[in-house]
């Protein structure tokens, strides 16, 4: 069967995998975190976010990815094998918390499975290349901030071994009178 999915001409079928992001991807990340925000912010807090243009967010993702703050701070993307397409990201750093020791603390800032690679495994090998990333870093302890109200977020962090550590914060911005309310997680990983 000339082109099928079995044939040798198709070639092999590529793994799933976790690497770091390259500039190129920047404007696939950034359209990927606008399906996020629409799909699971409430539409108070997504609408001053999705009012910022694509090409101004991609530039954005660009610098992270080409010229990060610190050399400890990275952007990871899941890729689907079968489409080469990204399927998620997540950032990480030390963590910048007043109570943080930057050098023990590590920080899962962003953390994004796009809506339709969601229960594929693309999750929890982000979420290990995270960890194995903030462990090379020397980080002992990995601590995110997510929505008070993500439930799925939260159940995904806990399952895996996270905690809430009794901190919590609300954000906002000129943009907009709504305030994201937030709870942080941490997990002792080395």
């Amino acid at each position: 069967m000339r082109g099928s999915a079995d044939s040798p001409e198709s070639g092999p079928r590529i793994a799933d995998s976790v690497r770091l992001a390259l500039p190129a991807e920047a404007g696939q990340i950034a359209a990927l975190q606008r399906r996020a925000w629409e799909s699971d912010l409430p539409r108070e807090l997504a609408q001053p976010l999705l009012a910022v243009p694509l090409q101004q967010s991609t530039q954005l993702w660009q610098q992270a990815i080409i010229t990060p703050p610190l050399a400890r701070c990275r952007v990871l993307v899941a890729v689907d094998g079968g489409t080469a397409r990204i399927a998620g990201f997540a950032t990480t750093g030390p963590s910048e918390d007043p109570d943080a020791d930057p050098a023990m603390h590590g920080e899962l800032g962003e953390f994004v499975i796009d809506p339709v690679s969601r229960g594929h495994g693309h999750g929890s090998r982000l979420l290990n290349a995270v960890v194995d990333t903030l462990v090379a870093d020397g980080c002992r302890i990995a601590r995110v901030w997510i929505r008070s109200a993500d439930d799925v977020m939260r159940t995904f962090l806990t399952e895996t071994g996270w905690g809430a550590d009794g901190a919590h914060r609300e954000l906002g911005s000129d943009l907009s009178p709504a305030r994201l309310k937030q709870v942080r997680l941490h997990t002792a990983i080395g």
